[in-house]
């Protein structure tokens, strides 16, 4: 009878059996490439820890040398602002015989440019002419004069209240009042202020009408 040939340990029922020391082997491998991937994370937390650390100390000395004016943070250019063309100088109050006036109705209340313009020679203005225009300026009243005139106009604001100077090209000294859909009446004349002072521009920036240097160019016509 022929002898069996000697059984293979390492195959059980067709599927080969691994060994204690190849299982030892596998699981030092495992263990060795666990430990690979923890050094790496460490090393990764360290570089990012460090790089933290760098930016908080620069942002320290950065704001320290802000703080201690040895740097400069470089900033926009502030817009510029528009200039006036408001005269500034300080005028002394004109006698009101001095002052030779024009007077506008640009309203369609019948009779204003008339009735303002007999307070005005009440108080002892010069009026010259009284007369209706079509205006492109809105507000209280447009006081209106060249250089020359500015000192009578500073004295006719004073009697027109929330009134706004605007300077033309004539030369001689006269004044022109536009009185406006928001005029009510003239300061009493006992109670108008004649300490010195400045010509009043409130609305030099922020006209509603038109676009030109003047708010209105007088045409004569009949008064009203």
């Amino acid at each position: 009878m022929a002898s069996r040939a000697p059984k293979d340990l390492s195959v059980l029922h067709g599927h080969r059996v691994v060994s204690g020391a190849e299982l030892r082997a596998a699981m030092e491998a495992a263990k060795e490439a666990d430990q690979t991937a923890r050094v790496r994370r460490r090393v990764l937390h360290g570089v990012v820890l460090v790089l933290l650390v760098g930016l908080i100390a620069a942002a320290i000395i950065v704001a320290l040398a802000i703080i201690n004016g040895r740097l400069k943070v470089p900033t926009a250019e502030p817009s510029q602002k528009p200039v006036s063309s408001c005269p500034t100088a300080v005028f002394d109050y004109t006698p009101n015989d001095k002052v030779s006036l024009n007077v506008y109705n640009s309203t369609t209340r019948a009779g204003l440019a008339r009735s303002v313009a007999d307070e005005f020679l009440a108080r002892k203005f010069a009026v010259a002419n009284v007369s209706n225009v079509n205006a492109g300026y809105r507000g209280v009243a447009a006081v209106v004069s060249g250089a020359a005139g500015q000192a009578a106009a500073f004295t006719v604001q004073r009697n027109v209240p929330g009134s706004d100077y605007f300077q033309d090209s004539r030369t001689d000294a006269s004044v022109d009042v536009i009185l406006a859909h928001d005029f009510t009446a003239l300061v009493p004349a006992d109670v108008v202020d004649q300490t010195p002072g400045t010509l009043g521009c409130p609305r030099e920036s922020r006209r509603t009408a038109d676009a030109n240097k003047l708010p209105v160019t007088p045409a004569a016509a009949p008064a009203r």
